[in-house]
């Protein structure tokens, strides 16, 4: 198949998303979508480029959020969605490989934790592998000891350069009230039961 199909198959395939300027000269779209997976420090990442058994691999994301892969060098990855890597380091590539084709997967999401610190009774890190509210982390960390103060939990998230204090009352949400306190957890926050 040629490669002019190759590409007319992945606008196909791909839909209005990715427009063939971006497919052309791997623009990467900075803010991901709504549910697509953003890589996270710790992350492993298997990169392909087709007919270059060189260029495959996997790829450690760093503490720094970055990537080194051959000839694209360096690459920002925390943050981004797997689509923006790809498109990233086929930027990169194109300066040395005719129309390459990168492929990038995520191998094992180990960047993306949560920790439970305080009186429970499994205290740690957890990977968040999945979507996970805060009654959802208690129940992972073997729930609250008999002297936990379940009502004063607090959620400490990072926003940025600030820290960011979320209230949780453990009975209220038993009881089916206040709901929206019961709030999905994100990389890197901490539930603190005193």
């Amino acid at each position: 198949m040629a490669l002019s199909n190759i590409r007319l198959a992945l606008l196909l395939l791909l839909g209005p998303s990715l427009s063939a300027a971006a497919l052309a000269d791997g623009a990467a779209d900075t803010k991901p979508h709504d549910d697509s997976y953003v890589v996270q420090p710790g992350d492993l990442l298997n990169v392909t480029v087709w007919k270059e058994q060189e260029l495959q691999g996997e790829v450690l994301v760093r503490p720094d959020g970055g990537l080194s892969f051959p000839l694209a060098g360096e690459i920002e990855a925390a943050g981004h969605t797997v689509e923006d890597i790809r498109r990233a380091i086929q930027s990169h590539l194109s300066k040395y490989i005719p129309d390459p084709v990168v492929t990038v997967a995520v191998k094992a999401a180990n960047g993306s934790r949560i920790f439970v610190l305080g009186k429970v009774n499994k205290p740690g890190d957890f990977l968040l592998n999945r979507p996970l509210d805060v009654m959802q982390a208690l129940s992972l960390a073997g729930g609250a000891t008999p002297y936990a103060n379940v009502n004063g939990i607090r959620i400490l998230r990072r926003e940025g350069a600030h820290q960011v204090v979320l209230r949780f009352r453990y009975d209220d949400v038993q009881r089916g009230r206040e709901l929206t306190q019961n709030i999905l957890l994100r990389s890197g926050d901490t539930v603190v039961v005193p």
